[in-house]
């Protein structure tokens, strides 16, 4: 059973059904809350936010392992963003193929060629990971992804370890319920972003988060604007029809929402095609790139994130470019990448291609998209790249190394789902912020942690997408 969590507890259907309503409740006194799926907009009726009933135990030295490197991944990506040719010519091929990141890019050629308005970068990023076991028992951190947009579950997870805590005293389990770390990453986030309305320099200025149409993650988002109201930040929610309508920008290009100037811009919407559902939203996220308000992330941060740039990483040489003289850091990154493979037309795209045919289950074809549940797998994998061998559709897809972690078993707690024990899989997150204004680099934190875990039923997808549930690191 899952190291740490004895079998006879595991077991014990009595107890555990008393845990589960237990857990349930705390859950909800500590505000681990999602609006309900039939009314995603209300919150006259919510309930617990997913999460497993016991914690699962993480290695201590891969989980500070994951912790200290972040800062250098924001550096890394900071440097990208700032580094025009190499994004162009990272994603040629892709943007030749994949309407939704040309369309991005287009956006960003047209900021360079105006001249960005904010000299001000505020970055929110989470970089994920599985552990890979390996055959000598041993496992070792390799990352899946880093997001740079949007990176969800800073707020919940601030609230996560209490739940976890008080059930492990409950099944008697004291000396695990001390080992449950504090983690609190929507006070950092928020510092980060207070940080970057301080330098915008307006106190009427608002902190302005772009949300979605359907808002059922919503107290993940409000405990980052309770946290900003806390320093007398004030906040608002709009959604891009409200800036298209509404928005307009100044003779100093200060933008102005419903007439409010606002100072940030947290994209918390608009990383995936179907978010765009028009023209307008098209042309409201282009206002909102060319105005004075910082945005996090910007367009070229946005595209620092894509699953191109991640393959294009690790080819030899690439990192010692970002981090010339410090071959330390190079190697911190470089020991957390999995393999990475082109799908670019020419011998080695050509190759990756065969590699990948040959032995499908190796892999995972990943297309430029965020928000989980789109990876593919397995024989899928073969129809796909069977379909685009020779053509540059191909281009729109990486090819990576499965990862492969060691599954534990655990219950997970889900509305309406059966009370039964799983064989899980997890994924550790790491959050980052910075803030840099001009060349000074204010601010460089990791601010905490996210632990997910999913059925081993399921090959992809995340807590929003109805798969994962939240989890806290048992450090062993």
């Amino acid at each position: 059973m899952a190291q740490g969590i004895q079998e006879d507890v595991m077991l014990n259907t009595a107890l555990i059904k008393e845990l589960a309503d237990v857990a349930k409740d705390e859950a909800l006194l500590q505000g681990v809350l999602m609006r309900i799926k039939e009314t995603p907009n209300s919150s006259e009726l919510a309930t617990y936010a997913p999460f497993t009933l016991f914690p699962t135990p993480v290695p201590k030295a891969v989980f500070l392992q994951a912790l200290a490197v972040q800062t250098h991944y924001n550096t890394l990506v900071d440097k990208i963003s700032q580094d025009p040719d190499f994004l162009q010519e990272s994603l040629a091929s892709t943007v030749a193929v994949d309407d939704f990141t040309a369309r991005l890019f287009r956006i960003h050629q047209q900021i360079l060629k105006e001249g960005r308005s904010q000299t001000i970068v505020l970055g929110i990023n989470r970089s994920d990971y599985m552990l890979d076991q390996r055959e000598d028992g041993s496992s070792s951190l390799k990352q899946i992804e880093i997001n740079t947009f949007a990176a969800s579950f800073g707020g919940l997870s601030s609230h996560t370890p209490d739940v976890h805590r008080h059930i492990l005293k409950i099944a008697g389990r004291l000396e695990e319920s001390q080992r449950i770390l504090d983690n609190n990453p929507a006070a950092g986030l928020a510092r980060a972003v207070a940080k970057a309305w301080e330098l915008y320099g307006s106190e009427k200025a608002v902190v302005m988060f772009l949300v979605e149409e359907s808002q059922r993650n919503i107290f993940d988002q409000r405990y980052i604007e309770s946290e900003l109201w806390k320093r007398n930040i004030p906040t608002k929610r709009k959604r891009f029809d409200d800036v298209f309508k509404t928005g307009s920008l100044d003779h100093d290009k200060r933008l102005f929402v419903e007439g409010e100037e606002v100072a940030v811009v947290y994209f918390r919407n608009g990383y995936m095609p179907q978010n765009y559902t028009s023209e307008q939203d098209w042309d409201a996220r282009l206002l909102m790139e060319r105005s004075r308000a910082v945005k996090c992330p910007d367009i070229s941060t946005h595209l620092a994130g894509t699953k191109k740039v991640q393959q294009v990483l690790a080819r030899p040489g690439v990192l010692e470019k970002f981090f010339p003289d410090q071959p330390q850091v190079v190697e911190q990154i470089r020991a957390t990448f999995a393999g990475l493979y082109t799908l670019d037309l020419g011998p080695e795209g050509d190759k990756t291609v065969a590699l990948a045919l040959a032995a499908p289950d190796r892999f995972v074809l990943k297309p430029q998209r965020e928000g989980g549940g789109n990876n593919i797998y397995g024989s899928e994998i073969c129809r796909v790249l069977e379909g685009a061998k020779t053509s540059t559709e191909r281009t729109a897809y990486i090819l990576m190394d499965k990862i492969n972690p060691t599954a534990s078993q655990n219950y997970l707690l889900r509305r309406d789902a059966p009370l039964i024990i799983s064989n899980c899989l997890s994924e550790l997150g790491a959050f980052g912020v910075y803030v840099r204004q001009g060349t000074d680099m204010v601010m460089n934190e990791c601010v905490g942690h996210l632990l997910r875990t999913k059925s081993s039923e399921y090959s992809d997808g995340g807590v929003a997408a109805g798969v994962a549930v939240l989890d806290n690191p048992l450090l062993v």
